[in-house]
């Protein structure tokens, strides 16, 4: 019976994904899902993003957390539209579900938009089942977490669109092996566009922020 309940449960996530798939098609706008474990310093990676892309993009974004407007807040320094999705009233999903992201991308206007961030809630599970209508997956990994970490959660890293291995900054401090976190995550996904970067001195910036422009310019031609 659980696995009857689940399976209705991603159907109806589908249907309303497609929805909400069509609105930002027809809006024009190109959205970014953004996935992680919590603490691996995924709001600062965004932080910095947001500086390095505006004024030149049109940016919202809007935050997934069970509670708290913490993340918002952070983010809302930028000068970023932002708008707060709890969870905990919906009884504390570990994800956001297609369900609840068109009213919020509505409130934002996406008519103004070139982009569009949906910063998930911290989790490397739920999050990866779960399509929202974005047009890109992007999950951080820190060095802080383990170079294991995309065999042991590899529906994650199978479904992003790239990857980000955060907190470089740290590697000289720390007992992780940043080559075989990257072996990790390509034998999962072959394909895996990994970006290494630290959010808080800005090194590898360059490579992700292009990435970004690219894809926004080949969906919205802005």
């Amino acid at each position: 019976m659980e696995i009857k309940i689940q399976k209705r449960v991603l159907e109806a996530n589908e249907t309303q994904a497609q929805k909400n798939r069509q609105y930002f098609n027809d809006q024009n706008v190109f959205v970014m899902n953004m996935m992680s474990s919590p603490g691996s310093g995924k709001t600062q990676t965004l932080c910095k993003t947001l500086t390095k892309l505006m004024p030149a993009l049109r940016v919202g974004v809007i935050v997934g957390d069970i509670c708290t407007s913490n993340d918002a807040d952070r983010l809302a320094v930028t000068g970023v539209k932002v708008t707060q999705i709890n969870t905990d009233q919906f009884g504390g999903d570990c994800h956001l579900g297609a369900s609840l992201i068109l009213n919020s991308a509505q409130a934002l206007d996406c008519r103004d938009l070139d982009l569009l961030i949906v910063e998930n809630i911290g989790n490397l599970v739920c999050p990866a089942e779960f399509d929202i209508g974005e047009d890109v997956r992007v999950v951080v990994l820190s060095v802080t977490e383990g170079e294991d970490k995309p065999l042991k959660y590899p529906l994650m890293f199978r479904v992003a669109d790239a990857a980000i291995l955060n907190k470089i900054y740290l590697l000289p401090y720390l007992d992780f092996d940043a080559p075989l976190a990257v072996e990790n995550m390509k034998t999962v996904h072959p394909q895996l566009p990994v970006f290494e970067l630290s959010a808080k001195t800005g090194a590898g910036f360059d490579p992700w922020i292009e990435w970004i422009r690219i894809k926004v310019f080949e969906k919205t031609g802005r």
